[in-house]
């Protein structure tokens, strides 16, 4: 494969302008006075049924985490004691009474949360809502998802295949122009679809916690955005948060590395990794001492799992705690999806100081994380 095939498959036609002005902005805003605070959040798509597995396979790949999260996870605690928290997108479609109480029992002793991952294609708005409301319901009998003061359930999001908004450029896997709308609707407090490396859905927006602007109803709406600030919080859409997107250089055949957040067996944590992580500066604009990094993976089939679980996961805690947590120039926040989300509103409302008192502001914790561990 040539570099220009490369930089196609990577989609960088579609977002190195947006990277430029990123590069630019950072450049030109004010240097944070005393420590960054690196608010850390592991997005899994986590699908024990990927590749079309039996039941019985995907109860291993569910038991599998059950038995070896705990197990890497008590080993490490971030600047406030607490441990790496995993978020698990479950796709809806997938359910499976066990499946989800064996998540529960993550929740519950506070190693993680679930929120919503799907997988759809030739959907009509209603039968799309249907279809969410029926899948939020499903999974917040087990005492998953925040609530509203009615008692609704609140969700994070992650698009199956990332074709968010019928986005897709042969109008496959969604069918649903407005779905920023119905995501709305039914609770979604914000998306973490992106970056989708690979795929055509990639926005031309990067390294930004936005607010979709424009007409919401429209194919490929979150390709507007205003970016997130202090001062200003709205009400009436879901936020767009994204991932880091960097670019970098190795010695290889094509010497160009395009870094996008997604962690894998065959592309596991390494220093120069998490690096450029940090170093996108993903902020609220005028807070840049909170840097929020969301990384995301595939992590329910084996081999993602033993890396996740093993190595590839003891690497990435023990460089986050010995580079981005000395308490002088880093200080490290780990946060669930909804801890992030939690956390950003914060920012754009003026809070300061650490996050770690935000990670509650908005969106409660949901029940299963209130009962006892």
């Amino acid at each position: 494969m040539g570099v220009y095939s490369y930089i196609r498959r990577k989609q960088l036609h579609r977002w190195m302008p947006a990277y430029m002005r990123h590069l630019g902005e950072r450049r030109s805003e004010p240097k944070p006075t005393g420590p960054r605070h690196v608010i850390f959040t592991f997005c899994d798509h986590w699908e024990p049924l990927w590749n079309e597995v039996s039941d019985e396979q995907g109860s291993k790949r569910v038991q599998a985490w059950l038995e070896g999260y705990p197990a890497l996870a008590n080993d490490y605690r971030d600047a406030d004691g607490v441990h790496p928290q995993h978020t698990f997108f479950f796709p809806g479609e997938q359910y499976r009474p066990a499946w989800i109480d064996a998540l529960a029992d993550l929740s519950r002793r506070r190693f993680g949360e679930v929120e919503l991952h799907l997988h759809h294609d030739g959907d009509t708005r209603q039968t799309l809502e249907r279809d969410i409301r029926k899948y939020l319901a499903d999974l917040a009998r087990h005492g998953h998802f925040s609530r509203d003061a009615e008692g609704r359930p609140r969700y994070g999001f992650i698009h199956g295949n990332w074709c968010l908004a019928n986005s897709a450029a042969d109008g496959r896997m969604c069918g649903v122009d407005d779905e920023l709308r119905a995501l709305f609707e039914t609770g979604c407090f914000a998306d973490f679809t992106f970056p989708a490396p690979e795929s055509d859905a990639q926005p031309g927006i990067v390294n930004q916690i936005y607010w979709p602007v424009g007409d919401l109803g429209e194919r490929r709406a979150y390709e507007r955005g205003e970016r997130a600030r202090v001062g200003e919080v709205k009400h009436d859409r879901i936020l767009m948060i994204e991932g880091p997107t960097a670019l970098g250089m190795r010695r290889k055949k094509i010497p160009l590395r395009i870094e996008m957040g997604d962690v894998t067996a065959h592309d596991p944590p390494t220093a120069a990794r998490i690096d450029q992580w940090v170093d996108a500066g993903v902020s609220v604009s005028g807070r840049p001492e909170w840097v929020f990094v969301k990384v995301h993976t595939h992590g329910a089939p084996e081999d993602e799992a033993a890396s996740l679980l093993g190595a590839g996961g003891r690497t990435l805690h023990e460089t986050l705690a010995a580079r981005y947590n000395d308490g002088v120039d880093y200080v490290l926040h780990y946060a669930t999806a909804r801890e992030m989300f939690n956390i950003a509103i914060a920012a754009m409302s003026g809070k300061n100081g650490s996050p770690n008192t935000y990670r509650d502001y908005v969106l409660p914790p949901p029940p299963v994380r209130l009962s006892e561990a």
